[in-house]
């Protein structure tokens, strides 16, 4: 990378920074980054994002800490993660739960829905919600009730809603993966106090489409 990254916040047990595009989220990929940014060495990875999508990500500094993070990032944990996406077409229901069975395939890093459970299936479901429409293409906030490799994209694409630029799951739009990952919450792995952060999207095709949205949501989100 040629420019820095952007921290969000910092202090001795986390760091809270906004992940590119096309960098790995565990190592060799932002953690290094920040690393050789801040000039640390000790930088854990408590939860994951998609290589190919970007947004706001929490890392953990201490071995401690990043225990108890990984505790509140797991499925049963409390810490809240929503995603803006923009996906192909209308969705027939305004809100919604979307769920599957899940079948990853490690060779080809790629996910696929089945329709009974047998080994290495697993349950993936989501809460979505639409924000606007425009040009045949819809906005939609996500929010995940388990993690999934590749869940969100596989989920509406299975639905004939691939998310814009995802070639893989079958988009045939050229731009980047639209799939954002807009706000953390959780609770500070030292103090216990509830922290927020959130990030919009760039001003580029094909989140520009909805800026007036995406600023209505900025101005309404409670940022620690």
């Amino acid at each position: 990378m040629t420019e820095d990254i952007r921290i969000l916040y910092r202090d001795e047990a986390l760091v809270c920074c906004i992940k590119e595009p096309g960098l790995l989220s565990e190592d060799p990929g932002l953690p290094s980054v920040i690393g050789q940014q801040l000039c640390i060495q000790d930088i854990f990875c408590v939860h994951r994002l998609d290589r190919e999508a970007a947004g706001v990500m929490v890392y953990a500094l201490t071995r401690t800490a990043a225990a108890a993070m990984s505790v509140s990032f797991s499925p049963q944990g409390d810490a809240e993660k929503t995603y803006l996406a923009v996906i192909s077409g209308s969705m027939e229901a305004g809100d919604g739960v979307l769920t599957d069975l899940l079948f990853h395939d490690s060779r080809k890093n790629r996910s696929y829905t089945v329709d009974r459970m047998r080994k290495g299936v697993r349950e993936a479901s989501l809460s979505y919600s639409v924000l606007a429409e425009r040009n045949d293409r819809t906005l939609v906030s996500v929010r995940l009730h388990s993690g999934r490799t590749h869940q969100i994209r596989v989920q509406f694409s299975s639905r004939k809603h691939p998310l814009l630029g995802d070639r893989r799951y079958g988009s045939s739009i050229n731009c980047p993966l639209a799939l954002w990952s807009y706000s953390l919450a959780f609770d500070h792995p030292v103090t216990g106090q509830r922290l927020s952060f959130s990030y919009p999207p760039p001003d580029s095709f094909p989140w520009k489409d909805f800026g007036e949205v995406i600023s209505r949501l900025s101005q309404n989100e409670r940022t620690y």
